[in-house]
């Protein structure tokens, strides 16, 4: 089928937005490629640093020849889902010279788990770690030894700092690498029980270690449909990764296959060869667009609303949340993976996973196919996933049937007619909201705002029984230059419970809510932040908010909002302590949410 004009048109707009920015990015790309392997300008004695621990290497380093690949890891064994990066060093190497090349591990990245840190001061970290791990990736890959490069990554900043730092270097072949999901555990639905009982003390804290330890419970990215399994998903229907490879459980012969399939792919399109696939080249906007079309039809995170425009701009590629929002109305939901249905990433493979998605897509015009990727030209590779079949690895037709239709559906048949997030404009800024798991008696809320300067307020507040009516809860001073731009998911079980006892409740704020953000009503990046002076700094105890979801509005209905002056919050606090002093120059520097929140441009 031919592409959707829909599709077409937000591409077009995309293009001619970048046209300038693209064509000196991939100028600068040619540029580099232009001087041939890095490695051939070393001196003897640069080289030498290089290959002196490299042990049965070393005479092919130094011949020069053979491509050299460089390992970015993320690994620590704290993060489950880094966890299985351990042993991945030492079987890319073996793979490698198998393949006629060598490996090495060219640096690490920093990788900090949202999931640890969520409510705690920690948390006001993670964002800007997103531009640390790229400036981190830029140091390891600064040596100039390297042919292409494996980005073994999986979590939530983690993935697109590594995709920034391989446009970066877009001269040179990427795959991202993943470790898989750990096995299905507690049901994400009990799980979510347990922590709403426990907010109303009706669950203990063993009752609710228990639950969570039951479903957080191995090796292996945590199962529901975060931001972590949406970085992968866009890995895949971007082209960065090897079809089929997302969502294999860790430990597993396939897995170990697809690690060695992706060392012997990076071989095989460096410079050296006749098939040269740079990851400038994968990075365009065709394959950002194809990016959007998966993050709507899958109801995928809000945080790669922050991320994907921060990671095409790295490629010299501008996307606005108005491209966000037209491919959310041309794409429907065709995924419901917890939060947004019960199922996890494990059932949604089980169901056709991404070759289904991709070939769905496809068929009904939703995706560019005439892109590049890492397996070949075409996203038509993508359709296909991979089998051990007597100890070899190949790619089999997927298929062209959901096998679990409360799970995985075609484009015209879907959960829902849009992709599940809309841009809100109004008299307080810009911002957006996820939908896909907000019911439709829930989309549009009026009520008057009750305003808080931070996340434990508002948790004190509920424990006082202050919250006895509808009520917007706005949380304000939680940007980026605020305090780092946490996420505020630890606010999710006490908003549900207000909701669960019938009132209508929304959450307005600056901040960012989990990519496990569910079925309470929450306007979040609203730009500008109240620390830059933004119109939530305006809001008072009292005023009428109005939420509309279905139009796409936030507004407050106050005589005189405009004309009022700005509160100023006190955020010393922000200043010290949990390693928040070593990023406070950086949280000057950001940049508003509606462009990422970088550090870098």
């Amino acid at each position: 089928m031919s592409l959707d004009p829909r599709i077409r048109a937000v591409t077009d707009r995309i293009a001619a937005r970048s046209r300038q920015s693209r064509a000196a990015y991939l100028e600068r790309l040619q540029r580099a490629a232009d001087t041939g392997p890095a490695r051939a300008h070393l001196s003897c004695s640069n080289a030498a640093h290089a290959y002196a621990a490299t042990g049965v290497d070393k005479a092919a380093l130094a011949g020069g020849r053979q491509p050299n690949i460089g390992i970015v890891t993320a690994y620590n064994d704290m993060l489950s889902a880094h966890q299985p990066f351990e042993d991945y060093p030492a079987l890319i190497r073996e793979a490698a010279r198998a393949a006629g090349a060598t490996a090495q591990v060219a640096g690490g990245v920093p990788a900090m788990c949202d999931g640890v840190t969520q409510g705690r001061a920690g948390m006001e970290l993670s964002l800007m770690s997103r531009d640390t791990i790229a400036l981190a990736a830029g140091v390891a890959l600064s040596h100039d030894c390297f042919d292409a490069a494996l980005w073994l990554g999986v979590c939530d900043k983690i993935v697109p700092g590594l995709v920034m730092a391989a446009a970066s270097f877009g001269h040179v072949p990427a795959l991202f690498v993943p470790a898989g999901p750990m096995p299905s555990g507690l049901p994400n639905d009990e799980k979510a029980r347990v922590r709403q009982a426990h907010a109303t003390g009706k669950a203990t804290r063993a009752d609710l270690m228990a639950a969570e330890m039951a479903s957080y419970h191995g090796p292996g990215t945590c199962t529901f449909y975060g931001t972590a399994n949406t970085n992968q998903m866009l890995m895949e229907i971007m082209g960065l990764m090897l079809p089929g490879a997302a969502f294999v459980n860790p430990g597993t012969d396939l897995r170990a296959a697809l690690t060695r399939a992706a060392t012997e792919r990076a071989a095989a399109i460096t410079h050296l060869g006749d098939d040269w696939r740079p990851a400038g080249h994968i990075l365009t906007e065709k394959a950002f667009v194809n990016g959007l079309v998966g993050l709507m039809a899958t109801g995928g995170s809000t945080n790669l609303v922050l991320h994907l425009p921060a990671m095409a701009r790295m490629a010299g590629i501008h996307l606005e949340l108005e491209d966000f929002d037209a491919v959310a109305r041309a794409v429907p939901l065709i995924s419901k993976v917890y939060p947004n249905g019960l199922a996890d990433v494990n059932h949604f493979h089980a169901a056709g996973g991404m070759a289904y998605l991709v070939g769905e897509l496809l068929a009904e015009g939703l995706l560019h196919e005439d892109v590049e990727t890492v397996a070949g030209p075409g996203l038509s590779h993508y359709t296909r996933e991979p089998r051990l079949i007597d100890g070899q690895l190949i790619w089999v037709d997927g298929p062209r049937a959901s096998l679990n239709d409360r799970i995985l559906r075609p484009v015209r048949q879907p959960f829902q007619p849009t992709g599940g997030l809309t841009q809100l404009r109004g008299n307080l800024g810009t911002g957006v909201i996820k939908t896909s798991a907000v019911a439709e008696d829930r989309q549009v809320i009026e009520a008057p705002a009750r305003v808080f300067a931070d996340q434990e307020a508002v948790k004190a507040a509920f424990h006082a029984g202050a919250f006895t009516h509808d009520t917007v809860v706005v949380v304000r001073f939680q940007g980026p230059r605020a305090n780092g731009m946490p996420e505020l998911h630890s606010l999710t079980p006490v908003l549900a419970v207000l909701q669960d006892r019938g009132l209508k409740v929304a959450l307005v704020t600056d901040g960012r809510m989990s990519g496990a953000s569910g079925k309470v009503p929450a306007a979040i990046h609203v730009a500008p932040e109240a620390a830059a002076g933004g119109p939530i700094a305006r809001i008072r105890d009292g005023d009428l908010v109005r939420l509309d979801a279905v139009s796409g509005r936030l507004e407050v209905l106050a005589d005189g909002f405009e004309d009022r002056a700005p509160a100023v919050a006190d955020l010393s606090a922000n200043d010290w302590g949990t390693g928040r002093d070593l990023f406070a120059r950086l949280r000057q520097g950001a940049g508003d949410a509606t462009h990422g929140a970088s550090i870098l441009f």
